[in-house]
């Protein structure tokens, strides 16, 4: 184990950790150990991990500290881009303080029943103390929900901060998995609200422009996220004309490459593609209404404006970042990692690859949604620790 600390122990620790169970929960939990952690972020590329790593941390540490997990499709801490790893996140009691709920049920649409949970959990919130307050959100990344828990969760609570993002399955696409505190929660959201001394500021970024002539959905059904017909064509093959590719191309570079856009609010959002089915449909991963009009986007620099973002915020304690799997890939695709390493040790950006991203009560893809834990004493304050 390899660890590098300031000193400073009111500060959030990020962790990445490779193995199975027993080496992993031992190497953490001797990670956090002297923080005393008010809250533990676990993020798992092995989805079987999620559930005993958060059970084992909570009975590290104890009923003071909540711990959220969930399945990636993979990660990154300081040093870049993690392979077959767990990110953890561990936040100290003495600067931050967390409440956490669990919404069930989200293909059975209780609404009322999940805003009766947020309205609770926020007056438990407004007993802490704190400068800043900020809420987490994670959502089974398979259950297409994220658009209702989003707006959900923005209704019940307008006036908080909120950004996280869906849980992931690799590339699989299939089953994602969410726990806390040992309990796995299926069909779920886990929904945090932390209170904080420091300062905090929200980071958006996407890299895609605008360009070609405009499309239209003319068939699409919102609740499975298939859009059947494009410019009353079949929707793969004529988004396959229009990228210029054969349909059977068609896979997660070109979707990284080639994402649709739709223009809400006089701002263009990524409407990612996630595989073509059987019968020539475009699954999405979000919800798309008939008649939407949408471009093609076109690629720019996939971390430039990303970089240029963070040092217009000055230095950060840590960057807790939600990235789309699709940027991954453009990246890995591009041969930027350690362009991407590079930003992560300059700004200590720690986080998972999503099947989609949440911030101000939208759900989007294609796009890095961080939050920026600020640091104005100027020193590098994150402790950062990589077990191999």
């Amino acid at each position: 184990m390899d660890i590098s600390q300031s000193g400073r122990p009111a500060r959030p620790i990020a962790a990445s950790a490779r193995g199975g169970f027993v080496a992993v929960s031992g190497s953490l939990i001797c990670a956090f150990a002297a923080l005393d952690p008010a809250l533990i972020l676990v993020f798992a590329d092995d989805q079987e991990l999620v559930t005993p790593l958060t059970g084992a941390l909570h009975d590290a540490f104890g009923a003071g500290c909540k711990v959220l997990g969930c399945s990636s499709a993979g990660g990154f801490c300081f040093d870049g881009y993690q392979e077959d790893s767990v990110v953890a996140i561990a936040f100290p009691a003495s600067s931050f303080r967390a409440e956490a709920v669990c919404l069930r049920g989200l293909r059975q649409h209780v609404t009322l029943d999940w805003m009766v949970s947020l309205r609770g959990l926020m007056e438990k919130s407004r007993g802490h103390a704190g400068k800043s307050r900020f809420g987490l959100l994670l959502i089974d990344g398979s259950s297409g929900c994220e658009e209702l828990v989003t707006t959900t969760v923005d209704a019940s609570l307008p006036d908080l901060m909120v950004l996280g993002g869906s849980a992931g399955d690799g590339l699989r696409f299939e089953q994602t998995r969410l726990a806390m505190d040992g309990v796995e929660y299926a069909e779920s959201a886990l929904f945090c609200v932390i209170n904080t001394d420091f300062d905090v500021k929200e980071v958006i970024f996407d890299h895609f422009v605008p360009v070609g002539n405009r499309m239209v959905v003319t068939s699409a059904d919102p609740e499975t996220r298939l859009i059947h017909e494009i410019n009353a064509e079949p929707a793969a093959e004529e988004y396959a004309r229009l990228i210029d590719v054969r349909v059977d191309e068609l896979g997660p570079s070109a979707f990284a490459e080639n994402p649709l856009l739709e223009c809400a609010g006089g701002r263009h959002y990524v409407r990612a593609i996630s595989g073509v089915t059987p019968n020539g449909d475009l699954a999405l991963m979000c919800s798309i209404e008939p008649g939407a009009i949408l471009t093609l986007g076109r690629s720019e620099s996939l971390t430039e404006g990303l970089r240029r973002q963070m040092e217009q915020i000055g230095p950060a304690e840590l960057v807790l970042g939600f990235d789309c799997i699709l940027r991954r890939i453009a990246v890995e695709r591009a041969g930027e990692q350690e362009t991407v390493g590079q930003l992560c040790r300059d700004f200590r950006v720690a986080g998972f690859n999503t099947y989609g991203e949440q911030h101000g009560g939208i759900h989007v893809n294609q796009t890095f949604v961080g939050l920026a834990i600020l640091d104005h004493s100027g020193g590098k304050g994150v402790d950062s620790i990589d077990v191999a």
